[in-house]
């Protein structure tokens, strides 16, 4: 069996407005959502260590070259 690894993306917090457990500033791993990205959600691992969807309006994507990927990783 093939696997396709692919890249964890990651966001980055700009608006926290009534999301509690989300920190303004903070990087979040970006998990794959078809269908929330369609109703301008996204979905991230938060605080609480959990996934959930926030609207896509509180974040921005980050580019970020692969050691930073693996050191952010590493520290989840």
């Amino acid at each position: 069996m093939t696997r396709i690894r692919t890249q964890t993306k990651y966001v980055l917090c700009i608006e926290n407005r009534n999301c509690d457990d989300l920190e303004k500033g903070k990087v979040y791993p970006l998990l794959p959502d078809a269908k929330a990205k369609r109703d301008g959600y996204v979905r991230v691992i938060d605080e609480s260590g959990e996934d959930y969807l926030y609207p896509e309006s509180h974040f921005v994507v980050l580019d970020l070259p692969a050691e930073a990927r693996a050191a952010l990783r590493a520290a989840s």
